[in-house]
């Protein structure tokens, strides 16, 4: 067989491959399948998955996939899920249960420490950095103390992220 021949049946093939495909996507809903169902697993159980991906992780794989044009009216779900009331309200619904990491304080809603003015800056203890005013650590770490540039300098201070006040 020529090339010319090989490659002249190809599309043939890949039409007749394609509308496989296109019926495979596009099968009937069977009448005993719930509302909503856009897959059969292998194990004869019903799914409502968002994606192929993993839809019958556990049920031995997809045996059918309706898609969703072919489902019908969607159920509402049985159990509400978090991201189900996040997209009604906008607002993820509390777990009751503290988070693993816990949040960063608003430097903003933190007051400076009183004391600091014109020619002072937020000398840490701790980390041996100063803050100039303006900076949105100064004056608002847990240790530190007011004192002027030269007087944190001669302490062994540097500037937070090496630049001097100005």
């Amino acid at each position: 067989m020529t090339i010319r021949r090989l490659f002249g049946a190809l599309p043939a093939a890949l039409a007749c491959c394609a509308a496989a495909f296109a019926a495979q996507a596009q099968q009937a809903l069977p009448p005993d399948a719930p509302a909503g169902t856009t897959v059969q697993c292998k194990d004869g159980s019903y799914a409502a998955p968002d994606s192929k991906s993993g839809a019958c992780r556990g049920h031995k794989g997809i045996q059918a996939w309706y898609g969703k044009g072919a489902a019908a009216t969607p159920a509402p779900p049985a159990v509400e899920t978090q991201s189900a009331a996040v997209s009604q309200t906008g607002v993820a619904p509390s777990t009751g249960r503290p988070s693993r990491t816990p949040a960063r304080p608003d430097l903003a809603a933190i007051a400076a420490a009183p004391g600091g003015g014109a020619g002072k800056v937020w000398a840490n203890d701790e980390t041996h950095v100063y803050h100039c005013m303006g900076d949105r650590y100064y004056g608002k770490t847990k240790k530190g103390e007011y004192m002027t540039e030269a007087d944190a300098r001669a302490k062994g201070m540097h500037a937070a992220r090496n630049k001097a006040c100005g």
